[in-house]
């Protein structure tokens, strides 16, 4: 397999996503592609897939691709068999093929090497175990297994757990990965980690999983530009040498910006007072030497010209850097309140599904958090983490049990699945009736609205772009800001890495932990989980 990629760009009509990315993959690499989110890391694997077209540059591929993206959308009706189906179908036509060139070989004028190129890649695709082997992907990704569920009936979730195991069974030449690890718990992980590490093909995987690149990537692709706009490559193993190189590269970035800055700054100040000594000290007595005056003010203006000209010859193309996150400083508690009262509390909680399945149940249990508390909720998929925090948070109904909240607590979440774009409004307009909603809900403090703008979480032209038109990663930046807005005295946060950048989830981890606010954090994360491992653990695994 090879993929060769030079100076690909592509644009939405809204604006530029990709330009001048060069790279190459080959059977044995494993390259994990980062970038701020809204950078075009997913528009990317499209590209290398296929199903986007080119608009600039050339791309060449040798060998089967496959694209497991983030969103999957299925024709209705179909069911978890027919994606099993499609599956080991090519496989089994696969198998047929070398049966039936086996049996029409021809022992002396025959092909005998195309022969042992066709069996290579049965033997290589593993088709007479096709079955158990789609069995075995199902089961160790936690995906559902029953061939009659409808994928229309399942979750964003389990959709894609379904056809990840589908595509690692097939073992493409290119394996295409867009966030694999946002749906997958601990097993999941490791099965999946083992098989990367055991592909034989060529791997390109978008994640924000820290740990994951540092298990299987052989070397960390970059969209966000650097300072001459370009994505980086940094061709050494695993997730800390990157990041080490890109410290590096935003220091010498941040310190040329600097001096350029303060360079422009004393040219510009030189030109401008040039320019007033147009008018200034230089001027002999008015009625003496007119024709000196007025050759000495031509010569001024020269001198004032030549200094724009050297200012604009000599200045470098320095673009600022990227954003930061400016996590605001949130309140405790408010005034009178006494510290040793929780700012909620849970007792016994039970939650049933419409359709009668227990989604939570554990009786006994008081859950108290209190101000400025920490809390970290783990568990496989399935075990009711979700559901928890939505019984915490109030917008759950219990079957059993009992949440008392302090009045006048603020509440800031963040859901897994995150909030559904309001149609064509802006980011702005989406903070502002967010604002107004809190406002006359009594939960905003008008002096006391954080700025979204402030947050260093999305520019001000992404934010006067319509929520629609953003990347899942900017609405999920979106919906942590809309989160902070009223200055929350708790934050429950459900999977808050998913989607993100690794640049963003590096500097949301030490905010979270320095907060004064009460954090409560249900994630799979391992890096998290191990950065946040001095905080009080439930386990409901």
């Amino acid at each position: 397999m090879q993929l060769v990629a030079s100076d690909l760009s592509y644009a939405y009509p809204e604006h530029p996503v990709l330009r001048g990315v060069d790279l190459r993959v080959s059977d044995g690499m494993r390259l994990g592609v980062v970038g701020e989110n809204g950078s075009g890391k997913s528009t990317l694997l499209h590209l290398l897939a296929g199903t986007l077209p080119l608009q600039g540059g050339r791309l060449q591929r040798h060998g089967s691709a496959a694209l497991v993206t983030q969103e999957l959308t299925e024709a209705a009706g179909r069911t978890v068999g027919d994606l099993v189906a499609d599956t080991l179908a090519d496989l089994r036509a696969l198998a047929t093929d070398l049966q039936r060139a086996a049996e029409a070989f021809d022992h002396d004028r025959g092909d005998l090497r195309a022969l042992g190129e066709l069996l290579g890649r049965v033997e290589h695709l593993a088709a007479w175990d096709a079955d158990r082997r789609v069995d075995e992907a199902l089961t160790r990704l936690g995906a559902v297994r029953d061939h009659a569920r409808r994928l229309d009936t399942l979750s964003v979730g389990q959709r894609y757990r379904v056809r990840l195991a589908c595509r690692l069974v097939e073992r493409a030449d290119l394996l295409l990965l867009d966030e694999p690890t946002n749906h997958l718990d601990d097993s999941g992980v490791d099965y999946l980690t083992e098989q990367l590490r055991t592909w034989r093909g060529g791997v390109v995987l978008v994640t924000h999983d820290r740990q994951l690149l540092d298990d299987v990537a052989t070397a960390v692709y970059d969209l966000d530009p650097s300072m001459d706009g370009r994505p980086v490559l940094y061709g050494q193993p695993g997730y800390h040498a990157y990041r080490f190189g890109k410290a590096q590269m935003l220091a010498r970035w941040q310190q040329r910006y600097r001096a350029e800055q303060e360079r422009a700054a004393t040219l510009w100040f030189r030109r401008d007072r040039s320019y007033e000594g147009l008018s200034d000290e230089w001027r002999p007595p008015k009625g003496s030497q007119k024709h000196r005056r007025g050759t000495r003010a031509r010569i001024h203006v020269k001198a004032a010209d030549r200094l724009v000209e050297q200012l604009e010859a000599e200045a470098l193309d320095v673009p600022p850097p990227p954003l930061e996150l400016a996590f605001p400083d949130l309140p405790a508690m408010s005034p009178g309140w006494d510290p040793g009262d929780p700012l909620v509390e849970l007792r016994s909680p039970r939650v049933v599904a419409p359709d009668g399945g227990l989604m939570l149940d554990l009786p006994g249990t008081r859950l108290a958090v209190p101000p400025s508390g920490r809390l970290l909720v783990v568990g496989p998929n399935g075990t009711g983490k979700s559901t928890l925090l939505s019984a915490l948070t109030g917008t759950g109904t219990l079957a059993r049990g009992t949440r008392t909240l302090r009045p006048g607590v603020r509440l800031g979440t963040v859901a897994q699945e995150g909030r559904v774009p309001d149609g064509a409004r802006s980011g702005f307009d989406t903070y502002a009736a967010e604002a107004l909603t809190l406002l006359d809900r009594g939960e905003l403090d008008p002096d006391h609205v954080v700025p979204v703008a402030a947050l260093g979480l999305l520019t001000e032209d992404e934010l006067d772009r319509p929520v629609t038109e953003l990347s899942v990663g900017q609405q999920r930046r979106l919906d942590l800001a809309l989160a902070l807005l009223h200055a929350p005295h708790l934050l429950v946060l459900d999977e808050p890495t998913n989607h993100l950048s690794v640049d963003l989830v590096d500097a949301l981890t030490p905010a979270l932990q320095r907060t004064p606010a009460a954090v409560v954090v249900a994630t799979h994360d391992r890096r998290m989980r191990a950065d946040l491992a001095g905080w009080p653990v439930l386990d409901l695994g």
